[in-house]
Formats: structure tokens, sequence, C-alpha cells
């Protein structure tokens, strides 16, 4: 089965708060069997130039798993935190099998 992957491109309007934003991510993604695989670090926009202040990848073990996490009570809170702290946009797509 193919792996399911969250992306999202975060623009950052509170940094004092924001990290509290990714300690909740990393305990959510404990109930998925999720991994955070990309968080900030270089990076290098072609095409088109993105104004995010940093990118995240988080895979999980299917694109049900990672809608189902996305939709879930425990990530609510999460979110809520999220859009308080930062806009963004989060794209879920499905691997190569």
């Amino acid at each position: 089965m193919a792996k399911g992957y969250v992306i999202a491109q975060v623009n950052v309007t509170f940094p004092e708060t924001y990290p509290k934003h990714v300690a909740f991510v990393q305990t959510a993604l404990k109930t998925l069997d999720g991994t955070l695989n990309v968080r900030r670090g270089q990076e290098q926009s072609y095409e088109r130039a993105l104004s995010d202040d940093q990118n995240a990848v988080i895979a999980c073990p299917s694109f049900q798993a990672a809608s189902d996490w996305y939709h879930s009570d425990i990530y609510e809170e999460t979110k809520a935190l999220c859009h308080s702290v930062s806009t963004s946009v989060q794209t879920i797509v499905e691997g190569i099998a």
C-alpha cells in the first residue's frame, strides 16, 4: 500500500508561540504512526517563489490514514492552535505504490 503524505507550507505569524504548535503536532503524530520527515531546513524554490517560512512533510501509513488524522479529534486542537499562530496550505497526497 502506498504511503500518504501531508505537505504543509507554513507562514509563521507568531514565532514566539509557534513551537507549541510543533509540539502538539509531534504528539498527535504518535496516534497515527506517522513521521515528520521534513521540517524547515535548507530549501530552494524553482518555477515560482513561495513566501512560506517553512515546509514540512509528514509520512503516514496511507492516504486514508493521513486524511483521517487531519480530520481527527486529536488533531482538531492542533489545527486551532496552528491557525492562531500561522497561515498555511496543507495538502495530502498519495505516494507511489
